[in-house]
């Protein structure tokens, strides 16, 4: 089903309780209307969807808990009080165990780009599945070469050479390899409130907090101050690379951004008293995803990364979260800020949820790691693996989704910013393209992070009313937005309407 096709879909009507959620201009004073429960009977008020879910036959979900408790992981990760069992997935959309349908604006951690079961990735993935399904590195097959050619053809000079892995973990692991290689220095830099993954190696780069562990890891990796022009020490009107800017005031000219120097200053603080003279590298997501869709002051990377070099280093894009169109003005997120990487790593919308990711490098990069180490991965760059990545390509080309990124998510930003206005709990609206955070505070003034007991009840009453949105922030203050990239305006409407109703909601409690 073409994106055009869908965006000719008959507008939708919010009913029931959304209909009647009249109210003043403001919600940061006590003067409101009182304003029914809003439940899943709002479903009938959804944007229409052409697919029925099959009827769930499988394990009943008491028995699914006793099995969760008794034989998998006892980290809690669900989200919601009675976490989802989910059973289907069309496009943007998702189905439970019950048929209850949801509204997709997570995308499975930003990893589902161009729609569940995507009629010709599927398609894809079950030719290659009746052909040949794996043999590994050690034998030539062509849906590898294939998905090799047109990857590279999508990165500029002289980023050309690709590593085929299984996960955004895997990516960074090799990316510090890389790094420390061709340096031959150790130091690694990386922001705080980074995410660069959850493996042993990759812990070091990672700094948020529950990530983080009372044992000795990550040798030789050092966190910076992370120019959050919200929530940091700095920042102003100017700042951003993005439609919707932070609400603090500032004395710079459009074209200045005195926040970016003193978070530059900060980062050469750290090169000068930190890291040894020389350094193995930096990483850097071009927008901060697990810390809350956090960015950074234009022209901050392009000055760190020259700071980097001249320290022998090699700059490092992680676009697990922010590649392939999402960010919608480019392809990849290094791009926006008009950077050159020496080495990308990619992973989550590369496969459209199937495991899968990639590092890309230059050749003299990679040929100083294959002098060192016989790099090798057992199921990177399998046949099935690179059949599903190139038919994601083909898709994201075929159907415009990043030019989609671009029109949808600015309307979805400039939408979800009026929020802001609006509500005192609503500290900043950010983001770019499909990529948008939402930041919950006490009050505008002292920003301090709502509490989490009311930001999980904001995060309840959405799903109750179908929507499935996501959560980020060193405190879990802030609402990830970060639909498939085939979300239409007709959907953002409802988003809209449904998280605005959460916030009535809530401030209504609050009241009481």
């Amino acid at each position: 089903m073409s994106l055009a096709w869908r965006n000719l879909q008959k507008p939708f009507y919010l009913e029931t309780s959304l209909r009647i959620l009249q109210m003043r201009p403001s919600l940061s004073c006590a003067s409101r209307i009182a304003i029914p429960k809003l439940t899943l009977h709002t479903r009938h008020s959804m944007p229409p969807c052409d697919f029925s879910p099959e009827k769930y036959q499988s394990l009943a979900y008491s028995r699914m808990l006793a099995i969760h408790k008794q034989h998998l992981s006892p980290v809690d990760t669900a989200y919601f009080r009675k976490p989802l069992l989910l059973h289907q997935g069309h496009m943007e959309w998702l189905f439970d165990s019950e048929g209850n349908r949801y509204l997709d604006f997570f995308s499975g951690i930003v990893t589902v780009s161009v729609g569940h079961c995507h009629p010709k990735v599927n398609a894809a993935a079950k030719n290659q599945m009746d052909r040949l399904w794996h043999t590994s590195s050690v034998f030539f097959h062509s849906p590898m070469h294939e998905y090799a050619e047109k990857l590279s053809a999508l990165l500029p000079e002289p980023l050309k050479v690709i590593f085929l892995v299984n996960s955004g973990s895997e990516a960074n692991d090799l990316a510090m390899v890389m790094a420390r290689a061709y340096s031959n220095h150790t130091d690694i830099i990386s922001f705080r409130g980074a995410y660069h993954g959850c493996s042993p190696y990759t812990l070091g780069l990672t700094n948020v907090g529950v990530y983080k562990m009372e044992i000795p890891g990550g040798i030789g990796c050092q966190s910076t101050m992370c120019p959050d022009v919200f929530r940091g020490p700095w920042g102003g009107i100017h700042c951003r690379d993005s439609p919707v800017q932070t609400v603090r005031d500032c004395s710079c000219a459009p074209d200045c951004c005195q926040a970016k120097e003193r978070y530059i200053e900060q980062f050469k603080d750290t090169l000068n008293t930190s890291v040894a003279t020389s350094i193995a590298g930096f990483f850097a997501e071009p927008i901060q995803g697990v810390n809350g869709v956090v960015q950074y002051p234009k022209e901050f990377l392009k000055e760190a990364f020259a700071l980097v070099r001249e320290r022998g280093g090699v700059c490092i894009a992680d676009e697990v979260q922010t590649g392939f169109g999402r960010l919608g003005s480019h392809f990849w997120g290094f791009q926006t800020h008009d950077v050159l990487p020496d080495i990308v790593t990619m992973a989550k919308g590369i496969g459209n949820g199937f495991p899968m990711a990639a590092v890309v490098t230059t050749p003299e990069i990679a040929k100083s790691l294959a002098k060192r180490l016989h790099h090798f991965s057992t199921f990177g760059g399998n046949p099935l693996a690179c059949a599903i990545g190139s038919a994601v390509l083909e898709v994201i080309e075929e159907e415009n989704l990043q030019r989609n990124s671009q029109e949808v998510g600015t309307y979805m930003l400039l939408k979800f910013a009026k929020l802001r206005d609006e509500f005192d709990i609503v500290g900043d609206v950010r983001g770019k393209g499909l990529m948008v955070g939402i930041e919950m505070v006490q009050d505008k003034i002292s920003r301090q992070p709502l509490p989490k007991t009311e930001v999980n009840q904001i995060h309840e009453d959405c799903k109750d009313m179908g929507l499935l949105v996501g959560r980020g922030g060193n405190f879990s203050q802030t609402f990830r937005i970060v639909p498939p990239m085939c979300v239409t305006k007709l959907e953002v409407d409802f988003a809209f309407e449904v998280f605005r109703a959460a916030l009535i909601q809530h401030m209504e409690r609050r009241a009481k």
